[in-house]
């Protein structure tokens, strides 16, 4: 079954968030793929529940991430991972 076929629902909150990148993270290491680093999590919230706070943006950058690393772990060369997905050490 692909890896995108899975049921991968959008992160709602910082728990779920972290559910899910730890879950794309084992599969990558299954795979031996290497993918990029998620999102890091904030540490500019004021905690005012402001429009656009910046867990919004964490949180639709964590599904954006999400969905880059389910490409390329649907990939058939997903253990050579392209250079702009992969980390450099």
């Amino acid at each position: 079954m692909p890896f995108a076929d899975l049921d991968l629902p959008l992160p709602i909150d910082l728990a779920s968030a972290q559910v899910l990148i730890a879950r794309i993270q084992s599969e990558a290491s299954a795979q031996q793929a290497v993918l990029r680093a998620p999102p890091p999590e904030p540490t500019t919230c004021c905690g005012r529940g402001c429009n656009g706070c910046v867990w919004e943006g964490w949180l639709a950058a964590v599904a954006y991430w999400r969905d880059e690393a389910s490409l390329l772990l649907d990939s058939p060369q997903s253990a050579a991972a392209p250079e702009s997905l992969s980390t450099r050490t």
